[in-house]
């Protein structure tokens, strides 16, 4: 519902001090939402969850936004690892050699896994999302009153900000939470409501956790044809730390990021690529393409919006929306050439 005439121009005082500052336009929508929400006669309990969710997220985009520039790797596994634990000391291990390539971690701030990877990358690098819970304990030592810890209520909140600031998953052995956080990330990926970044699934050796959940994927669900083949290329297991590292950084060597401009899909990548493998992408990987073919463009489409990458060279095709698989396996195809 629009505003109101009366409405309209306290909205339009209110952010005039702003000029034509960007996403002038959004706040406006902000405001015409929560006034809509008053008159729809919401529940108190409906404005206390957009409310608080709205406080939090705010708070932790100003929290992360002076890093993002750098690269990040999100964590997750039992907070019930021991220290002595294989689990426990392999995610020590990832921690410090992840860090030791320039990526920050980001784990749920708590203890197990999550203070072993916080552990091992090192205070300066890493960020805790804590969650209020009645039966676990607080931050761990290595976060614990660090500027780079937050406190969530939702686990809605929680969970958008580790989607939305990572650059790739590590996974450790863990309980519901740990494959909820698995299972999720590949449905937002699978279904392209979140942009394509590794998912590792790292496992001591000895250890079949990951096996185990890789035979129930293809026993159970490919093998009812409830995925395609191609969707097992959104993960890997392994129980080598140098695998994983290699997994994530590889992953960006050529291929920097994509967003849809249009109709068509945008990679960005870090260097441009010979136009005879262009040519070569176009025939074998024709089964994602709408009509057309692969091209590339010096820099940024009309209409894409980033000044941060505009000496970027595109990678620019028409992609059928679907097959993201098969999107993954274009993406390490790439690198790969690269």
């Amino acid at each position: 519902m629009a505003l109101t005439e009366r409405e309209n121009e306290l909205v339009l005082e209110l952010l005039s001090e702003f000029g034509d500052r960007e996403n002038v336009d959004l706040t406006s929508e902000l405001i015409q939402s929560s006034l809509n929400l008053l008159r729809d006669n919401a529940a108190r309990i409906d404005f206390k969850v957009l409310n608080k969710a709205l406080k939090e997220l705010r708070y932790a985009f100003r929290v992360f936004a002076p890093y993002r520039h750098i690269r990040k790797v999100s964590a997750f596994g039992s907070a019930r690892a021991l220290e002595d634990s294989l689990e426990y000391l392999l995610a020590l291990e990832f921690g410090r050699k992840i860090a030791d390539r320039g990526f920050m971690v980001i784990t749920g701030a708590g203890p197990g896994i999550m203070e072993a990877v916080q552990k091992g990358a090192g205070r300066d690098m890493g960020f805790g999302l804590n969650i209020r819970l009645p039966f676990e304990q607080g931050a761990n030592l290595t976060i614990d009153g660090d500027s780079k810890l937050v406190t969530f209520r939702y686990f809605f909140t929680r969970k958008l900000m580790f989607v939305k600031e990572t650059n790739a998953l590590v996974c450790f052995p863990g309980g519901f939470g740990t494959l909820d956080e698995v299972f999720e990330s590949l449905t937002l990926m699978q279904t392209g409501k979140s942009g394509l970044v590794p998912i590792v699934l790292l496992g001591p050796p000895g250890n079949d956790y990951w096996q185990a959940c890789d035979e129930f994927i293809r026993t159970q669900l490919l093998h009812r044809l409830n995925i395609s083949a191609e969707d097992l290329s959104l993960y890997l297991i392994t129980d080598s730390v140098d695998r994983a590292c290699e997994e994530i950084d590889n992953f960006y060597r050529v291929y920097h990021s994509m967003r849809f401009v249009g109709d068509s899909m945008v990679f960005r990548l870090k260097r441009p690529i010979a136009q005879d493998m262009v040519k070569q992408l176009t025939e074998e990987f024709a089964d994602i393409l709408i009509d057309g073919e692969f091209s590339l463009h010096p820099g940024p489409l009309p209409g894409e919006e980033n000044s941060d990458l505009e000496n970027l060279p595109r990678l620019v095709f028409p992609f059928d929306r679907q097959r993201m698989g098969r999107l993954r396996q274009l993406i390490d195809r790439i690198n790969h050439e690269g």
